[in-house]
């Protein structure tokens, strides 16, 4: 059973980015075991799409991408040094090809960020403990020991950060996720994130969260929910059970 009860955006970031969208989509009784050739495939194909739509330009100077280097400068974040997600999945592509995969869930969310060109990520339900919220980090928060890294970090503060009861989930909004609550062959329940910022529109992204929920059945089966999160709707109840 999760322990999450709620996902929130805080008044604070929603002052700062009032345009901002955050696409929720929980999973349930999924199966995240095995490989999938199939998948493989989308990632390839997802990869092709990136790169045509970016074309002989730089990745940070598409508007999907560019936003985000303009969120980070809002807190302070240097975009040149720490890029986002999307940029630096799309800059990885370009220069190695497809991603290697690393399971179904983040296989599968990796060819969603790649096709539509958004930040998507994934965290396993049950490491969450409380509420997980998109807020800025203050000096009380704890070090996190973020994925590929051998000591744990502190956030800086006034940083975007999405964080539970323990501490940081991942830091700079989408630049790394913390290892704590990453996804893993044994996750059976996952909570997915797509982020939107404009010119990405709300139609944009309840296509890219079909696609991810589509994908979600056809290769890890279960059950999925989607919502979305913005300034009309900042938090999102969950059931006493997670459902």
């Amino acid at each position: 059973m999760t322990k999450l009860r709620k996902i929130r955006i805080t008044s604070e970031i929603l002052d700062t980015f009032p345009a901002v969208m955050i696409g929720v989509v929980r999973a349930h009784k999924i199966n995240n075991q095995g490989a999938q050739p199939k998948l493989q495939a989308e990632l390839r194909q997802a990869t092709e799409l990136a790169l045509q739509a970016v074309g002989s330009n730089p990745p940070s100077r598409h508007p999907r991408i560019a936003c985000w280097r303009e969120a980070y400068r809002s807190f302070g974040v240097k975009p040149k040094k720490y890029h986002s997600s999307i940029e630096n999945l799309v800059r990885r592509v370009a220069k190695s090809g497809p991603p290697r995969s690393i399971n179904k869930l983040v296989d599968l969310y990796n060819v969603v960020s790649l096709t539509h060109l958004m930040p998507v990520g994934g965290e396993d339900l049950d490491q969450i403990e409380g509420d997980l919220v998109l807020r800025y980090a203050t000096e009380s928060d704890s070090a996190a020991l973020l994925l590929g890294e051998s000591e744990p970090r502190r956030a800086t503060p006034g940083e975007v950060i999405y964080c539970d009861s323990v501490g940081p989930v991942c830091r700079r909004w989408n630049w790394k996720e913390a290892d704590r609550t990453k996804l893993t062959e044994e996750t059976t329940s996952a909570v997915l994130v797509i982020e939107a910022l404009p010119p990405v529109t709300r139609p944009d992204l309840e296509k890219a969260l079909t696609h991810l929920t589509d994908l979600i059945a056809r290769y890890c089966e279960g059950e999925t929910r989607i919502s979305i999160l913005d300034a009309e709707n900042p938090a999102l109840q969950l059931p006493a059970q997670g459902t």
